[in-house]
């Protein structure tokens, strides 16, 4: 997927000495996907995994190229199995992991307070401003300030079930969690599907176990459409 970005955000004609521009940016997304169908027992079911790198691109800026930043560029590694409990019941248990691919910037704080530390502090924003994204995303493996602990702490986890029935009829379950020094969201969700035909009607309610946390008891509805299946209708009519 290639995708072309633009924004006015930092654009302002409110005064005639302002020389700010808009900003634009080219990104990319890459991603697998493989299946397999192992058997347990004499019962066949359904392995999945996949990954997605997204928001691979160059860096962005709203001031003529000045304090250029990067994009969110992002890696999603998740992976679900299916195991059919009898004839048109079946459940499916999945994990997914995401990791932010920004490198760390520079901070004022973790350099001495004398003269030396803060050439070094000048020194290393230089190196981070004239990084480029793609050793950017390579080094946010290993740039923590607190080392490998804090790596692990970047990194969100949810896992989640569905039963289903005859894929019609769905009950969900999940949980979500991200470290609280990276932003602290954790929370339940349950949830509800049914399809006929081409439409499908989806419902899912959010239980936060993180105090203030703007997502709790959040009820969500989803309709979708078979665009496919619309046009097998009405062609045989």
């Amino acid at each position: 997927v290639l995708r072309y970005i633009y924004s006015d955000l930092g654009f302002s004609t409110s005064y005639s000495g302002d020389q700010s521009t808009g900003a634009s940016a080219f990104s990319a997304d890459i991603a697998g996907f493989f299946t397999y169908y192992p058997m347990i027992g004499r019962n066949e079911c359904q392995w999945s995994w996949g990954w997605n790198v997204s928001n691979v691109g160059s860096k962005v800026s709203y001031n003529n190229g000045e304090s250029p930043a990067f994009l969110p560029a992002n890696l999603r590694l998740g992976t679900t199995f299916t195991f059919p409990l009898a004839d048109y019941h079946n459940l499916a248990l999945s994990l997914d992991m995401n990791k932010l691919l920004v490198p760390t910037k520079p901070r004022r704080g973790d350099y001495d307070d004398t003269p030396e530390g803060e050439q070094r502090y000048l020194d290393a924003l230089v190196e981070w401003e004239d990084m480029s994204p793609i050793t950017g995303i390579f080094k946010s493996f290993g740039d923590a300030p607190g080392g490998f602990k804090e790596e692990l702490r970047e990194i969100t986890w949810s896992i989640g079930a569905e039963y289903s029935y005859n894929q019609q009829f769905f009950l969900r379950a999940g949980y979500y969690y991200e470290n609280e020094f990276k932003g602290g969201r954790k929370y339940f969700g349950m949830g509800a599907g049914f399809a006929l035909n081409v439409l499908r009607l989806d419902a899912s309610y959010m239980i936060a176990t993180a105090q203030t946390s703007p997502l709790d008891q959040t009820l969500r509805f989803t309709l979708t459409f078979d665009m496919d299946g619309l046009k097998e209708m009405f062609g045989r009519k």
